[in-house]
């Protein structure tokens, strides 16, 4: 007797916090394209919730197996063949009994290969036998197994513009990509911001056993200024530290400005070349401003970032809230 598989979950997006109408779109696709068995491919920049993704179009799928990441950055051939298809025993030294690879455990299920786009070329060959065969090779055996699991894969890099460098296999890419889902960045869905940092507060509090501290809406007016280049990660590793570190009171949007500035700080180098100039770096007019003239210029652009807040301008800039009150009323 066929068991049938599990109904999906009610709300397989629930894992997901977002308000935002893209995302809303790739939940929309992703209902489009739960039900069939092509690969798919995720990409967008570290941190963006890739394989939460992968998770959903797993769970909307219906799919009787498990799912299964796994993350293919820095492996070499022996190890991604050995981890993803097995081995028999005798096939190599230390090879005593067999074992099964990855793909057998997502039989039924979902394979998830993160970071595809740092495999190796042999590896890349053996990936794509097994998506156009759907049969693939123990380490050791010539008798081949078959494979019925998903494969969904997940980059932050171009894989097209790596195919037209020879980095990459074209026609990997194209059996990768019957279905494509590009996720936008934390800074492109600032709307996200504000349930992403209650959500994220909650867990850290729960993970430290602390009572969940009060939000200042001035932290969002703080955070909304900044571009998030880790994206959600960067946020909830901030969140994070920011409620390991709280006493009492509100949450601190100090720890939160502090970092900030650390980033910003490291993105800026103190000298840079005609060759090699950062995106940040401030360029300045063929007559150099006065000091006072540069300084009056930064604080008007930490006042319009931080839409009039001078709380959250003074955070931005480095300085008190005094200190720059002390600074607007010499102007």
């Amino acid at each position: 007797m066929v068991t049938p598989p599990p109904p999906p979950p009610e709300n397989p997006f629930s894992a997901i916090v977002t308000r935002n109408a893209a995302m809303q779109a790739v939940f929309r696709y992703i209902g489009s394209i739960a039900a069939t068995s092509l690969p798919v491919l995720v990409s967008g920049e570290t941190g963006t919730g890739k394989e939460q993704i992968a998770n959903a179009i797993h769970a909307v799928s219906g799919r009787s197996g498990e799912f299964v990441p796994v993350n293919v950055a820095g492996v070499d051939d022996h190890l991604f063949c050995d981890t993803l298809f097995g081995h028999e025993k005798g096939a190599f030294t230390g090879a005593d009994r067999p074992r099964a690879g990855l793909i057998e455990k997502a039989a039924g299920g979902t394979l998830f290969l993160d970071e595809i786009g740092e495999l190796s070329m042999e590896s890349q060959v053996r990936l794509l036998r097994l998506l156009q065969e759907r049969q693939y090779y123990p380490l050791g055996s010539d008798t081949p197994k078959t494979s019925d699991s998903r494969i969904v894969a997940a980059t932050n890099r171009d894989l097209l513009d790596m195919a037209d460098n020879g980095t990459f296999r074209r026609d990997l890419f194209y059996r990768l990509q019957y279905h494509q889902i590009a996720l936008p960045p934390l800074r492109k869905r600032r709307e996200d911001i504000e349930p992403l940092v209650r959500r994220f507060v909650s867990d850290a509090a729960l993970a430290f056993g602390k009572k969940e501290p009060a939000i200042n809406h001035e932290l969002f007016s703080l955070l909304n200024t900044y571009d998030f280049p880790g994206n959600i990660r960067e946020l909830q590793a901030m969140v994070f530290d920011a409620v390991g570190r709280h006493e009492c009171g509100s949450l601190s949007s100090a720890a939160f400005a502090e970092k900030i500035l650390q980033r910003n700080t490291h993105c800026q180098p103190a000298a840079a070349t005609h060759e090699t100039e950062p995106a940040q770096r401030i360029v300045f007019p063929e007559k150099l401003p006065t000091i006072k003239e540069t300084t009056e210029q930064l604080i008007a652009e930490a006042i319009a970032r931080s839409k009039g807040n001078q709380t959250v301008a003074a955070q931005l800039l480095g300085i008190t809230r005094r200190a720059l009150n002390n600074r607007l009323h010499r102007a």
